[in-house]
């Protein structure tokens, strides 16, 4: 325990900035993998266990297409979309096999398939480790804001977070297609009775999910380095964070995301031992208060 470094860094402007554009990198991160986490939850009632490996195809998808192209917009596009493809197809060809089974059966698959895809991912890119670097157009010098350090990267990394987040927000409460997907995930058989193909909103919403989690590995590729099973450790953190902000709200993924970005950051500060644990003891308090989330809801 360290807090005097911890009171150093609060009374310092520049460690401020720094520490804090550290919290929103980890947070909006979290936020991409943990939305596309709970929408599933939200509507399929599916706890995806495996949801980590579609940050790690996206990750390893970027870069692959960075080292062909050299483009990094081109990058994030393949790798938001291949595994937007990936989990349409993981959904119809074997999750929709395991809806309305026993919670166990359904974490088996799902864990059956992490392991799959960590060899997938070894047998296709090897078991070392890689690293796609920083894009040429963000290799320049820092932003000063009141004396810390903020790379370029990082404010485009928060803004494309903060753009599909509103995007995202905006689209389920304001368009047809969003009212549909919210139909559906209160009351799936009226929407069926209605005409409404529901396998395919259960597709659309899974796919929807996997994009995020691959855009999120895609942005997180030049500051990561690439490892098969990069994805369980994301897995675990956007867990904490949709208990903290609630299942199957997309507000309380942001807020959880953001509040354990900076618990991370300024905790590696004042508690270099004890970051992990404060996550956790974090997410116990607001269970303790709060069993449903911070903007978790009842159930009916």
């Amino acid at each position: 325990m360290d807090l005097d470094a911890l009171a150093g860094c609060l009374s310092s402007s520049a460690c401020l900035v720094t520490q804090t554009t550290s919290g929103l990198i980890i947070g909006m991160l979290l936020f991409l993998v943990a939305v596309g986490l709970t929408l599933i939850f939200g509507v399929l009632k599916v706890v995806n266990f495996s949801h980590g490996a579609f940050y790690m195809f996206g990750a390893y998808f970027a870069m692959t297409a960075y080292q062909l192209t050299g483009s990094f917009a081109l990058a994030m596009l393949v790798g938001a979309a291949g595994t937007a493809i990936l989990g349409l197809i993981f959904e119809r060809v074997f999750m929709s096999r395991v809806y309305g089974a026993d919670v166990l059966m359904q974490l088996l698959v799902c864990y059956a398939f992490v392991l799959i895809f960590d060899d997938v991912v070894r047998i296709i890119w090897g078991p070392e480790f890689k690293s796609m670097g920083m894009p040429s157009a963000f290799q320049v010098m820092p932003l000063f804001i009141a004396g810390g350090v903020v790379p370029p990267y990082y404010l485009l990394l928060i803004g494309v977070a903060l753009v599909a987040a509103i995007v995202l927000g905006i689209g389920l409460s304001r368009s047809r297609i969003g009212k549909v997907i919210r139909a559906a995930a209160h009351n799936p058989g009226m929407v069926s009775a209605l005409g409404i193909n529901t396998g395919l909103i259960y597709g659309g919403v899974f796919a929807l999910g996997g994009m995020l989690a691959g855009l999120a590995g895609a942005l997180a590729a030049p500051v990561r380095s690439l490892t098969p099973g990069m994805g369980f450790s994301v897995l675990i953190e956007s867990f904490i964070v949709t208990v903290i902000g609630g299942m199957g709200s997309i507000l309380g993924a942001l807020i959880g995301a953001l509040l354990l970005g900076l618990i991370r950051s300024f905790g590696s500060l004042g508690f270099p031992l004890f970051t992990e644990g404060l996550m956790y003891l974090f997410m116990v308090i607001v269970l303790v208060s709060k069993p449903t989330g911070l903007f978790g809801r009842e159930a009916a």
